[in-house]
């Protein structure tokens, strides 16, 4: 039985290591080609914490953020960027 949970986390492991090695030179060959990063607009909120566990949101405009155009969050080669798909899915920043 230890045979076998061993031997599917070694596969999970190697599914883990080819899909970050080819999330990373795909990435890689968009960002030679001038694709890699994108500029996506987001709405800011200041939180303002109240009496009671209370919160007051103050709009703070937009912002540019420029994100990567990859499957993995925040990797080394992107020097520390989102992905597009998650800032266009939260499209919001609330600053506490």
């Amino acid at each position: 039985m230890i045979r076998i949970l061993a031997r599917a986390l070694m596969w999970v492991l190697v599914a883990a290591a080819v899909l970050w090695a080819s999330d990373w030179l795909i990435w890689q060959g968009r960002a030679l080609g001038g694709g890699g990063y994108k500029t996506i607009s987001i709405n800011r909120f200041v939180v303002a914490p109240l009496k009671g566990n209370k919160e007051e949101y103050y709009a703070d405009g937009t912002e540019e953020v420029r994100c990567t155009r990859s499957l993995l969050p925040e990797g080394v080669p992107q020097a520390g960027a989102r992905p597009c798909w998650w800032i266009e899915r939260h499209p919001v920043d609330f600053d506490r």
